[in-house]
C-alpha cells in the first residue's frame, strides 16, 4: 500500500533542514539496498531548498549519487533558466570545493549542442536513462526518489493542464516545444517514470500556493498535473510551509520523523 504523508514547517529553513534530512535518508538506504541513489531535480525554488543543508550534510556518500533532471529547459547549461545550473549552484560546485563530489558521468545533462530540435534533446536524455536503468526490472526506470515543485496551475515537472503529454503512457522523456511558461522549449519525464519512483516528494511554499496545494491533496482536481503523480508502488510525501499548507483540512499534516 502506497502512502502519502504531508509535513508543515514554520519556515522555509525548517522545510529545507526537514527536506535535507529526508534526502540523506534515502540515499543511505538506496545505497544499502542497490549500491546507488538515483534521483531526479526540478528546477525553480527547489534545489536551493534541498540542498541548502543537504550539501553539509557529512554522511551522505555523494560519489554513488546518479543525478537527473525531472524537466529541463533546452538552453546552454550556463543559462539562467537552466535546471542543471541551479542544481550546480547549490549543490555540485559545493560538494567539490569539500571534496566529495558527485562524480561527472554521474551528472546526466542534456546535451545543449542539441537544443534546436527538443526531440533530439529527448533522444540523446532517453539514452543516458537508459544507460543507468538499464537493468530496470519493470517497463519504466524506478527512480529512488523524485523531487517536484508546484505552479500555481498545478503544473509539476513541464507537464502542463490540458497538454497532450499528460496522456503520454509508454516513453520515458518527451519533448515539449508549447509550454506556457518561457522558455517554450523543454523536455520533461512523463508521467508513468514519475509514477515508477520508489519516493517522491513535492515541494512549496507561501501563501500563494495554499489553494493549489488544497486542490491537489485534500480535493484531489483531476485537472491539475501534480493531482496524476500517484505511485505505483512507493511513497508521496509533501513537504509544505505552514501558509502553503494552512489550507488543508483532509490531509492534515503530521509530524515529521524519518
Amino acid at each position: 500500500m502506497t502512502v502519502t504523508k504531508v509535513y508543515s514547517f514554520e519556515s522555509n529553513t525548517q522545510v529545507s533542514q526537514a527536506l535535507g534530512e529526508f534526502i540523506a535518508h534515502a540515499s543511505s538506504e538506496a545505497i544499502t539496498k542497490h549500491g546507488r541513489f538515483t534521483v531526479a531535480f526540478s528546477g525553480g525554488s527547489l534545489p536551493a531548498t534541498a540542498c541548502k543543508h543537504l550539501r553539509d550534510m557529512q554522511s551522505v556518500d555523494f560519489s554513488k549519487w546518479y543525478v537527473f533532471f525531472a524537466d529541463e529547459r533546452c538552453v546552454g547549461l550556463d543559462s539562467a533558466d537552466s535546471n542543471f545550473r541551479l542544481v550546480r549552484e547549490e549543490l555540485l560546485d559545493p560538494l567539490v570545493q569539500q571534496g566529495r563530489s558527485v562524480p561527472a558521468d554521474q551528472v546526466m545533462v542534456i546535451n545543449d549542442t542539441l537544443t534546436d530540435s527538443t526531440q533530439q534533446v529527448a533522444d540523446d536524455y532517453l539514452v543516458k536513462m537508459q544507460s543507468v536503468f538499464s537493468g530496470a526490472k519493470t517497463k519504466f526506470p524506478e527512480f529512488d526518489l523524485v523531487l517536484l515543485g508546484i505552479g500555481p496551475d498545478g503544473h509539476t515537472c513541464s507537464l502542463f493542464p490540458n497538454h497532450p503529454l499528460l496522456e503520454e503512457r509508454t516513453k520515458w522523456v518527451a519533448p515539449i516545444d508549447d509550454s506556457p511558461k518561457e522558455p517554450p522549449h523543454r523536455i520533461t519525464l512523463t508521467l508513468p517514470v514519475v509514477n515508477h519512483a520508489r519516493r517522491v516528494a513535492f515541494v512549496a511554499s507561501g501563501a500563494g500556493k495554499t489553494s493549489t496545494v488544497r486542490a491537489i491533496v485534500d480535493e484531489r482536481n483531476v485537472h491539475l498535473p501534480a493531482t496524476h503523480v500517484a505511485p505505483v508502488s512507493g511513497d508521496t510525501y509533501w513537504f509544505l510551509d505552514h501558509a502553503a499548507a494552512k489550507g488543508l483540512s483532509v490531509n492534515k499534516p503530521s509530524e515529521f520523523k524519518l
